[in-house]
């Protein structure tokens, strides 16, 4: 894997040495020599990972990654502080201040490009979503505001150690600021995951009876888990299984003897990535929703039920299962408009649109196919089956009054058109052409009615 590496040292000797090495590792390098110019360079070129060093002049690389990560332009970034300095409050300083590692001089190399190679594999998911969020944004879908940092960093722990004093003192640590679930067997804790709403695992890489890079594989390999943040425990020395772990996607790492401030520094990293994640993805599964849904009646759009019928004509035209197609379309619906005003006729479309759904079944697709002209899709049905949720909707339409307002009341009626599809050739467009002749017959012959196409 190749990366774009911002290195920032204010001595040249160490940006040389570390360009060398990650160039020999085929990484694309950029370097700065102080905090300002490693901000600018960071906005500018927006690299894939940032290894910054603490000790600089003016600006130390506690307050770049401070500004670094406040910035919504860099705040994606990951950062890997390091630095010669080997206190456990200068580790924690460093992940508090939103490192997402923290690597003391002098470095193991191995360990060092496992962790840029992880890291890298995390933004790559971070910035797929962070497209699909620009592109929301500029088709309109999403509205264009910065996603701002999680300020509750709380969540859900499940951990898996089967060494109990350290079980114990991990959750008691944990405790204090999170919800801690203990699983006691690698069955019981896939079955934790699987079921459970976690935002972070804890699982030992050094299990007495088991194989914690196993487990591990296993949670990255299930559907269900795979997203989750694993924070994997090693013992101090144990370079060839944390890499082991690092490679196969587990997000970071604590060595024992745990610090209490470590930890909950690193689980907060994790949760805060997560939350933005989290966050992403909302914002795109609500711009797919609201291009493919009516806004108003809050039921699937035009664009949607083409392409839904589309593949139900595909899939039944190699079947031969039955496949109907209703048309429907309120009566006179002009003069509520006309005589009551659009906010009414609103209302109307929206209660119309409710009691479609309420009296279609569950494998059944209602659609707004514009104006006052919905469709629902009915696979698996035949005639009879179709005429009789037809006549049932109309009935559910005519039989009570539509509320407009705390005192208008509107009788409002429907004409449905019926078709059903002919395989093997049928296409949509013919099907919809026969369905909305039916409907031109029911209008011509009264209004209030269901006609099914001419056999």
């Amino acid at each position: 894997m190749t990366a774009r590496v911002l290195i920032v040292d204010d001595v040249p000797a160490n940006l040389k040495l570390l360009e060398a090495k990650l160039t020999a590792e085929y990484f694309d390098v950029l370097q700065a020599s102080d905090g300002l110019k490693a901000i600018e360079a960071a906005r500018q070129e927006q690299p894939d990972i940032i290894l910054l060093d603490v000790m600089m002049p003016g600006m130390d690389g506690y307050e770049v990654c401070q500004r670094l990560k406040q910035s919504p332009e860099t705040s994606h970034i990951p950062i890997v502080m390091v630095t010669a300095l080997d206190q456990q409050s200068d580790r924690v300083k460093g992940l508090e201040s939103g490192a997402d590692d923290f690597l003391t001089k002098p470095i193991n190399d191995i360990a060092l490009f496992a962790r840029v190679k992880s890291l890298v594999r995390l933004k790559t998911l971070t910035d797929e979503l962070r497209m699909r969020e620009t592109t929301g944004q500029r088709i309109g879908m999403i509205a264009d505001a910065d996603i701002a940092p999680a300020k509750d960093l709380t969540g859900r722990c499940l951990v898996f150690d089967d060494r109990e004093r350290q079980r114990a003192r991990i959750c008691e640590m944990l405790s204090v600021q999170h919800d801690v679930t203990v699983a006691d067997t690698s069955a019981e804790l896939m079955d934790a995951a699987t079921h459970g709403d976690f935002d972070l695992i804890l699982v030992s890489l050094s299990l007495q009876h088991e194989d914690g890079l196993r487990i591990c594989s296993q949670l990255k390999s299930a559907e269900a888990t795979r997203q989750t943040p694993i924070l994997a425990m090693v013992e101090e020395g144990d370079t060839e299984r944390l890499v082991r772990a690092l490679d196969m996607g587990v997000c970071d790492y604590l060595t024992r003897p745990v610090d209490r401030l470590e930890l909950l520094a690193r689980c907060g990293t994790q949760l805060r990535r997560k939350r933005y994640q989290d966050q992403l993805k909302t914002n795109f599964k609500r711009s797919m929703e609201m291009a493919v849904t009516d806004p108003l009646t809050g039921l699937y759009n035009r664009r949607y039920m083409t392409t839904h019928l589309a593949s139900l004509m595909e899939e039944g035209a190699h079947s031969g299962r039955p496949l109907a197609l209703m048309i429907l379309d309120i009566d006179h619906f002009k003069a509520v408009n006309d005589t009551h005003g659009h906010a009414a006729g609103d209302e109307v479309l929206k209660e119309f649109a409710r009691r479609v759904t309420n009296n279609v079944r569950g494998i059944d697709l209602a659609c707004r196919l514009g104006g006052e002209e919905f469709v629902v899709v009915m696979p698996d049905t035949d005639a009879e089956t179709a005429l009789t949720i037809a006549e049932r909707l109309r009935n559910r339409i005519a039989e009570r009054a539509f509320p407009v307002d705390e005192e208008t009341r509107l009788s409002v009626t429907v004409s449905i058109g019926l078709a059903g599809a002919i395989w093997p050739d049928d296409t949509n467009d013919a099907l919809m052409e026969r369905a909305d002749q039916a409907l031109y017959k029911a209008k011509r012959d009264g209004r209030n009615r269901v006609i099914a196409e001419a056999a």
